[in-house]
């Protein structure tokens, strides 16, 4: 959950603050403990062997997580040959890529054995299961993100959803993931999601099925200055959302990700939305419908995905939305992501990444889904306040990481759990500069951000704990030379 989604509606929201740390101490997958070294011992090999063999590979410490899983993590096998020049770097690179499914507190590989005349070795994959069950309490912001909660409705409580949110990570111990949503209050969300990574023999072939269903008393219904304008009915919703989906996941590769997805969409507006408020939410009345089909191709060679500091991920994705079934909406968008990340010294890292999106299909879309900057991951620092509507968009990001503190954390007795006890923690300044442009043609009368450069700025420390939850806190500046102080979290499982 690397992000918490969002949309014109009261459900595009984040965790309020102090939940998340609720969150941080009881249901974390909680990973790497600093232990990424190379192997415990190498032992001298004959000068005439410059590799090694591997002849066996135990697993211990996996109570849940079924022993194909880890060794679909690695990139070596029983009887693969390894240059000894490359043994230690494979070896840590393969622990990195065992804590990046999420499944472990901590992972190790070590020599349980080798044969000098043969170099034939064993190698011992030693794990330490997380949590995977956990159930969330949730207190759930109606708003875009914590920062226009904060700021423009002034931290009213009475903008709060509640309800739980369950979570199995591992389900049947082969990394499948199981998530149920109820929440009440505010916006009434009933979610279910099962993720299964595979289901043939050959391991690379996986499934996904989910269903929404949301009844949203408040909705955005149109965008003027850049920012979203509310209303609220108290006695009837707005806005009703219902999704059904299902989707094939095909690893092709370690690395390399391809999913196809197909899901039915149906979204009803109460009737006094066209007229009184927006008569081209919809464009087509108050009820739309449509098939959506979506392609998306993943090659990631992050070395920690949660903060990556080497390595690069790439992203392609086409969707098309509208099949002629309903004629509610028509649409065919594509859209390319592209992040390298370069490990300049010891504790200086270098990001930089880009992204464009656009639409294939030219025509007025309905302003619901006429969404840019601002929405779900894309967006640029300083602009937190703002919206950008528009058919096409594109950003550039840079960003400067020093590491002024590494250490591990450890609560002793005053913690039950094991996974818990000891918490890695990094903090990192950053210093970030971005740019976008948006292109709205349709809808961009009194948003002056649209059709023009944007430019944001910021100083920030980062707050990396447990491996995989991310805190940052920044000061920004916007090309409008406004100033803020802005927090951003992400909560990976």
């Amino acid at each position: 959950m690397k992000h918490l989604l969002c949309h014109r509606n009261s459900s595009c929201t984040r965790r309020a603050f102090w939940a998340f740390f609720f969150l941080l101490g009881l249901c974390a997958q909680f990973r790497l403990n600093g232990q990424t070294s190379a192997p415990a011992f190498l032992p001298a090999a004959p000068e005439e062997l410059n590799y090694v063999t591997i002849k066996h590979i135990y697993i211990t410490g996996n109570r849940r997580t079924r022993p194909e899983i880890i060794l679909r993590e690695l990139d070596f096998a029983e009887g693969d040959t390894i240059s000894l020049t490359t043994l230690s770097r494979r070896i840590e690179q393969n622990q990195f890529k065992m804590m990046n499914t999420g499944l472990f507190a901590s992972a190790l590989i070590n020599f349980k054995e080798w044969e000098g005349a043969t170099n034939f070795v064993g190698l011992e994959i030693t794990v330490k299961e997380g949590l995977f069950i956990i159930p969330i309490p949730i207190l759930e912001l109606a708003d875009r993100n914590f920062n226009v909660w904060w700021d423009t409705y002034h931290h009213s409580l009475r903008r709060l959803n509640l309800g739980v949110q369950f979570y199995h990570t591992n389900f049947t111990g082969r990394k499948d993931l199981l998530k149920a949503l109820v929440q009440l209050g505010f916006t009434k969300k009933y979610e279910l999601t099962y993720t299964l990574p595979y289901f043939n023999r050959h391991r690379n072939l996986g499934l996904n099925i989910n269903f929404l269903h949301t009844r949203e008393r408040e909705i955005g219904y149109t965008t003027s200055g850049n920012r979203l304008l509310y209303s609220r009915d108290n006695d009837s919703p707005l806005l009703q959302r219902f999704r059904a989906g299902a989707g094939l996941l095909f690893r092709r590769k370690l690395d390399v990700y391809h999913r196809l997805n197909l899901a039915f969409h149906q979204n009803i507006i109460q009737e006094k939305v066209l007229p009184e408020l927006n008569p081209d939410f919809f464009l087509t009345g108050p009820k739309q419908r449509y098939l959506a089909l979506s392609y998306e191709f993943v090659l990631d060679k992050r070395n920690i995905k949660p903060y990556p500091l080497a390595g690069y991920y790439f992203e392609a994705t086409a969707a098309k939305k509208g099949f002629g079934l309903h004629n509610d909406l028509n649409a065919l968008d594509v859209s390319a992501t592209y992040f390298h990340y370069f490990t300049l010294a010891k504790r200086w890292s270098l990001e930089l990444g880009a992204k464009g999106k656009t639409g294939l299909l030219r025509q007025k879309q309905p302003y619901y889904n006429s969404v840019a900057l601002g929405y779900l991951l894309d967006n640029i620092r300083g602009y937190e306040y703002y919206v950008v509507d528009g058919l096409d968009y594109a950003y550039q990001k840079s960003s400067l990481h020093f590491e002024f503190l590494n250490k591990t954390v450890s609560w002793g007795k005053s913690v039950p759990f094991e996974a818990f006890k000891e918490m890695p923690l990094k903090l990192y300044l950053s210093l970030h500069n971005e740019w976008a442009f948006v292109n709205n043609p349709f809808y961009n009368n009194g948003n002056s951000m649209s059709n023009r450069l944007l430019w944001g700025t910021s100083l920030g420390l980062d707050i990396v704990m447990y491996y995989n939850k991310v805190f940052s806190l920044e000061f920004s500046r916007n090309h409008v030379n406004e100033f803020g102080f802005f927090l951003h979290w992400a909560l990976a499982f």
